[in-house]
């Protein structure tokens, strides 16, 4: 089967040409990696327009709806989930809450904090905002079949844990 070429086998032909020396297979595999996330990542966003939500904003609504009843963590959890400062996690916060989304409350066992809840509407739009971007991304891996898209996950899987240094 002959494969297509793609704007990463460009570049690595460019180096081949200027530095024959390089091994660039691994340039090969991230620059795919990286286009790919910026691609899904626009797909991901247009398909969470619809809901009034972006990526950010859809990934604290996941997060609770997770979270599973009653659906509340603290804006802490969250921040640690989402791998955010808690000034990230408070603007995102702010927009869900003004949108009916979430709400905010003390936390009844401890005075000095908060617990984040989602509310009847955000638990709506999350629940299809999640159908939407599964649909976005069954489209995209519709390229492979099963056993492709299987071992892909493997092999991805494999790769991210490597990289936990």
């Amino acid at each position: 089967m002959q494969q297509r070429k793609d704007p990463v086998d460009a570049i690595i032909d460019q180096w081949a040409r200027v530095r024959p020396d390089l091994d660039t297979r691994a340039m090969e595999v991230f620059g795919r990696v990286f286009r790919l996330a910026r691609a899904m990542g626009d797909r991901m966003e247009k398909a969470y327009e619809p809901y009034g939500i972006s990526r950010g904003e859809f990934d604290v609504l996941a997060a609770l709806r997770r979270a599973g009843e009653p659906h509340t963590l603290s804006p802490r959890q969250l921040s640690a989930t989402l791998m955010l400062t808690t000034g990230g996690m408070t603007g995102r916060l702010d927009k869900l809450e003004r949108a009916g989304l979430l709400r905010r409350s003390p936390d009844p066992h401890d005075r000095r904090a908060l617990q984040v809840t989602l509310t009847e509407e955000g638990l709506r739009v999350i629940d299809e905002a999640v159908g939407a971007g599964l649909a976005e991304q069954r489209d995209a891996l519709d390229t492979l079949n099963a056993e492709q898209a299987g071992q892909l996950a493997d092999l991805l899987r494999e790769l991210l844990g490597s990289t936990a240094k």
